[in-house]
């Protein structure tokens, strides 16, 4: 009886995945159970678990009296010696209780605490390794289909996959080996409720890391993934090392890993797109092969755009009951809409797109060129700073044009910030127009008010300076000029 108890705890063990300890605690539970319901206590009840034999044993712990007034809790002197040779009044003995002692309600008692709890153990078990399973890829064997639910034999559990995970172009028969993902495991009455997907846009993205390698050890990135499942699929890839071509890895050589996918998605059709961190470049990415004329943003704030395209591209931007358009649409996050280019001509939009690229290119050249030659009339020096360059002798623009950061300090009260300050408003602001070679051999600004006036060198500096000069402007060097007969 003892090798069969056990052999029956090793079957449990090896059957349910259920810990030996677990299976011996409940046993300790049900002797308990049955000792109560037979003897109406067990404050004197104790269990001792054989580790040898796998078993747990149930005693009664009797005090040695010389009359006896309750069975439960006493034991008389010379019943007690023929347990225990050594027995004597007052000693406590410890007498085990069989299971056939208990009688048959405290036994069956016994057995259904057992069994509850099994099945309850069981359960846990059965939750806590599937639950820490959710989002992989699990295989089972299609059982059955009942009201549009799909069970699948998992091995230990089974699955459910409800009519929302299903693809509408699968179809099983009985034993069909079936590849799942594993979306969510619920904790129920009746047990866990396992339930599986193969619609969700995860269960591509899990065959993807299958097939691809430089998906799985994150050389390629899926960054987007929008799906009708059974019918068409969309792929965002990148890769932040720019020698590898994302797409060209995902469609693999001949097409190879690509055909794998779509044959695990009984021939959905799956495009794999370039992502693109500027919007515009990953609209035209997701509607390849239509070739996109112009993207018109509506609404940057709430994500809105206009997708204009030849009219012969319109029926394929938009596809079969705007499938097309409506995934391109989720897989970038924004609302999109396709016309062609002749209704955008005459739509709302067009004049607006018009003005828009006026003032950001300027076509209206009155508003862009300006002839000045005053520095004052240059926005952007400061008027501390046209004090200055006034006070040392320079109020127009050919005075210091072609002035460099290190002749400017030079100036009396010129510090360096100003300096480069200026020379960069000149750049930015100034253009020459027309251009003319003085004696310095420097090409001066030649504008309407200008007069021709003679340049010569400073001989301490080598800046520009006039006959009308007393001193250099960019050095302060005293200035003296011989007039010649």
């Amino acid at each position: 009886m003892t090798n069969e108890f056990a052999e029956a705890v090793k079957q449990l063990v090896a059957d349910k995945g259920i810990s030996e300890e677990l299976i011996l605690k409940t046993i300790e539970m049900a002797l308990l159970a049955a000792y109560k319901k037979r003897f109406g206590t067990t404050s004197n009840a104790e269990t001792h678990l054989d580790e040898e034999n796998h078993l747990v044993k149930i005693y009664s712990k009797k005090e040695i009296v010389k009359k006896v007034e309750n069975s439960v809790f006493e034991i008389g002197l010379e019943d007690a010696k023929k347990l225990h040779s050594g027995a004597e009044l007052g000693d406590e003995l410890l007498i085990e209780v069989k299971p056939e002692d208990f009688g048959r309600i405290a036994a069956q008692t016994a057995k259904q605490v057992v069994r509850q709890r099994l099945k309850e153990i069981e359960k846990d078990v059965i939750y806590n390794e599937y639950k820490q399973r959710e989002g992989e890829m699990i295989v089972g064997y299609f059982q059955r289909e009942r009201a549009g639910i799909i069970y699948i034999n998992l091995g230990k559990a089974e699955g459910i996959m409800p009519k929302s995970q299903q693809s509408p172009r699968e179809h099983y028969t009985i034993g069909d080996r079936v590849k799942t993902l594993l979306l969510e495991v619920k904790k129920e009455a009746k047990g866990p409720q396992i339930i599986l997907s193969r619609s969700h846009p995860v269960f591509v993205k899990k065959t993807f890391e299958l097939e691809v390698p430089e998906i799985a050890d994150g050389t390629i990135v899926i960054k987007d993934i929008v799906r009708d499942p059974g019918y068409r699929t969309k792929v965002a890839v990148y890769s932040p090392r720019t020698e590898i071509d994302p797409v060209g890895a995902c469609v693999g050589l001949k097409g190879i890993r690509i055909q794998a996918i779509v044959g695990e998605l009984e021939g959905e059709k799956i495009d794999i797109i370039k992502w693109d961190a500027d919007v515009k470049r990953y609209i035209a990415n997701a509607m390849n092969p239509v070739k996109i004329i112009k993207i018109f943003v509506i609404d940057e704030e709430n994500k809105e755009a206009l997708v204009t395209v030849h009219e012969s591209q319109l029926a394929i931007a938009i596809g079969r009951q705007g499938q097309n358009i409506r995934l391109v649409s989720k897989l970038v996050g924004w609302k999109l809409d396709v016309i062609t280019e002749l209704d955008f001509e005459k739509s709302e939009y067009a004049e607006y797109a018009r003005k828009a690229a006026d003032e950001l290119f300027g076509t209206d050249k009155k508003a862009l060129v300006t002839e000045v030659t005053s520095l004052r009339d240059i926005p952007g020096i400061g008027k501390k700073t046209l004090e200055v360059l006034e006070k040392a002798g320079f109020s127009n623009i050919e005075d210091i044009i072609d002035k460099k950061v290190e002749a400017l300090v030079q100036i009396e009260g010129m510090n360096e910030e100003m300096a480069t300050r200026i020379v960069e408003i000149i750049s930015e602001s100034v253009e020459v127009v027309e251009e003319e070679v003085i004696k310095t051999g420097k090409e001066v600004p030649k504008t309407k008010e200008s007069k021709e006036v003679e340049y010569y060198k400073c001989p301490n500096c080598g800046g520009p300076i006039t006959e009308d000069m007393e001193k250099c402007p960019a050095c302060g060097v005293e200035l003296e000029f011989q007039v010649e007969d």
